[in-house]
């Protein structure tokens, strides 16, 4: 083995150590990333409360939400550590990804790929989110709102050949994800990830409670972003597919729309709430 390969099996070495315990600048990554994400959905939710008021919110997306966040005094800044946090978020990721063990036998070998195959596609989304907010910060706006890039991925994969059927099939995917989250929330999953003795017990509590809220609501979000996704295969029509705005404002024009809007938007505050205090009890090492 040459000096340059052994270099490189020791870094490797180190970083699966970093990642296995969940200290040093992995721990930062993981930590900030997940502060960056919460605060991220609380804005989401902020402003769709404030449209449910009547007082001049939005139902709008994590981009929209950021690019409004820019027309403040405090906006850039705000911004520049949002965006250091996303790119953050996406690193952690890409290092659980790396670092993921295999838990032996082929289903544990299976296992492994699933997991690295979900580390690396929310880094991918996080990483996607750190270039919407530097085009933000540049000047060059946040692009398309959510629903148009639905609009125009859908319109694109339903001229495949097959496409109708792999549309149908992504919105299963997305009610799948509802779905767990739904679960997750309600059997409190996300606890078995938290290193209790870490905060008072009040504040655990009050973060359960805010994590089953923000499971509930981020269930409702994908399963109509899900169901839309699944009408716009059924009905081949590609502006039937939305986004995270296009859900909020599907909510928003039902029957009592600034009730159900109000629900999940609160929710998606709650969602937020949870994140911090996932980013403060977190096991963040590699397996945990």
């Amino acid at each position: 083995m040459s000096s340059v390969d052994s270099t490189l099996n020791a870094q490797g070495d180190k970083a699966r150590q970093k990642a296995d315990s969940g200290t040093g600048w992995y721990a930062v990554l993981a930590r900030t990333g997940l502060v960056a994400k919460g605060l991220s959905f609380a804005l989401v939710g902020a402003l769709a409360i404030k449209l449910a008021l009547g007082s001049g919110g939005s139902a709008t997306s994590r981009q929209g939400a950021l690019a409004q966040l820019a027309h403040h005094s405090f906006g850039k800044v705000a911004l520049i550590a949002l965006a250091i946090g996303f790119a953050a978020y996406a690193l952690w990721r890409f290092v659980q990804a790396y670092a993921e063990r295999d838990e032996g036998g082929d289903d544990g070998e299976a296992k492994k790929w699933g997991k690295r195959a979900g580390y690396v596609g929310r880094g991918l989304i996080y990483a996607g989110l750190t270039a919407s907010t530097l085009r933000i910060l540049s000047g060059s706006g946040a692009g398309q709102s959510q629903n148009s890039k639905a609009h125009k991925s859908t319109a694109m994969v339903l001229g495949w050949p097959g496409g109708r059927y792999l549309v149908g099939a992504a919105g299963l995917v997305v009610i799948g994800v509802g779905v767990w989250n739904l679960y997750r929330g309600l059997a409190k999953k996300f606890e078995d990830k938290w290193r209790m003795g870490r905060l008072s017990p009040g504040v655990k509590r009050w973060g359960t409670r805010a994590g089953v809220l923000g499971h509930a609501a981020r269930f409702v979000v994908f399963g109509l972003i899900g169901v839309f996704m699944v009408k716009a295969a059924v009905d081949y029509k590609p502006k039937d597919a939305i986004g995270l705005d296009g859900a909020l404002q599907k909510l928003a024009h039902a029957s009592y729309g600034p009730w159900l809007l109000g629900l999940t938007a609160v929710g998606l505050v709650a969602y937020g709430i949870y994140c911090l205090v996932d980013a403060a009890l977190r096991d963040v090492s590699a397996n945990a």
